[in-house]
């Protein structure tokens, strides 16, 4: 990827499954690549029409006919119970596929998509592309490296209000679309990837509670969480604790990670993605996103000079031409794929299992 264009090499031919706010994330992401925008295919014919000539698609198909077309990349930005048969069939048709996360809803489901993507020698990505923030990299290179020293303790939040109120609805919210698991699954993943990627540690058993706080939206009721908290425990010894939540008031997008070590810690806060707080006994400081001081980790990722800012589309971009590049016989450094995808969604099985019984759950690493 060049670190100015965000472009890959040889660029491929890409099918979207999905015709809604991702899909049109990730067809931003795909042309900044270079790729070509295929094909197209929605809920409906009158929709992915109308998708195709919004989002400058060459043709609008049916979902089965886009699948069954084996093009080199597809996407797919479809609600979750619809992802482990679509990304099968794509794989099966030769594709590689950038599948959204959840990558399915169960870990049993999950670890069959990355096991498929491994024996069929296709490439399998899940957009947990927060990692593509610089100072994300950053941060990791300085735990990674021993700067941080051993890690003691993490926290973290996600928060956001969008289904702050009853008359807030979205095919989340049932099971029947998006799954046992909303609130954690959506986001909550996110939050746990990033705990395990930048700290380099793996969580081994946690403790979880969950709230739904509207039992119904629009009159149909409600069978999945808003909010969830938990305490983990880390392979390496450190502890932290986790707060998940849709229904905060005022927060956006509001990820929040701590990561405090012995001998300093790291904050990152993804509504001001440009800076990292260093945090030390003595003194702290504030670094700036400067690819001239950054890790080589990081600076890769700058692709503005200082003072220019990046954000969340820049890092969309990053990992969408990461995974393009991948296919191609590249090498990239921490992209996140089906398998990082799968351990999300067995983190987010003993969320739910934790819940349901009270008590500890253990994270497994089959």
């Amino acid at each position: 990827m060049s670190p100015q264009t965000g472009s890959a090499p040889h660029p491929p031919s890409i099918g979207m499954l999905g015709a809604g706010f991702m899909a049109r994330t990730h067809t931003l992401a795909a042309r900044t690549a270079g790729a070509r925008l295929a094909a197209i295919a929605s809920s409906t014919p009158e929709r992915a029409a109308s998708a195709a000539a919004q989002l400058g698609y060459e043709q609008a198909l049916a979902p089965d006919e886009l699948l069954a077309a084996g093009l080199p990349f597809v996407h797919v930005c479809t609600p979750n119970r619809s992802h482990l048969g679509y990304t099968r069939s794509a794989l099966r048709a030769g594709s590689h596929v950038i599948c959204e996360k959840p990558l399915a809803t169960t870990a049993a489901e999950a670890r069959e998509l990355a096991a498929e993507a491994r024996a069929a020698g296709r490439i399998g990505a899940v957009p947990f592309v927060y990692r593509y923030h610089p100072m994300v990299r950053e941060a990791r290179a300085r735990i990674a490296t021993g700067e941080t020293g051993t890690v003691l303790t993490v926290s973290g939040q996600y928060l956001q209000d969008w289904l702050l109120d009853a008359q807030d609805e979205n095919w989340r919210v049932t099971t029947d679309s998006g799954g046992p698991s909303r609130a954690f699954a959506d986001i909550g993943s996110h939050l746990v990837d990033l705990v395990e990627f930048v700290s380099g540690d793996r969580i081994t058993r946690l403790v979880a509670t969950s709230r739904t706080v509207h039992a119904e939206r629009g009159g149909q009721a409600v069978d999945t969480e808003d909010a969830v908290a938990l305490t983990v425990e880390l392979a390496g010894g450190g502890i932290g604790s986790l707060l998940v939540s849709q229904v905060a008031p005022g927060r956006k997008n509001g990820l929040v990670l701590e990561i405090a070590g012995t001998r300093e810690s790291v904050r990152f806060e993804q509504e001001d993605p440009e800076r990292l707080w260093v945090g030390r006994r003595g003194h702290s400081l504030l670094l700036r996103r400067d690819p001239d001081t950054l890790s080589a980790a990081a600076a890769r990722l700058a692709q503005l000079p200082a003072g220019h800012p990046q954000g969340y589309q820049d890092a969309f971009n990053a990992f969408v031409a990461d995974a393009y590049a991948l296919a191609a016989g590249d090498t990239r450094d921490g992209v996140p794929t089906f398998d990082d995808g799968a351990r999300a969604a067995v983190v987010t099985d003993a969320v739910l299992e934790s819940v349901r019984s009270g008590g500890w759950a253990e994270v497994s690493e089959a």
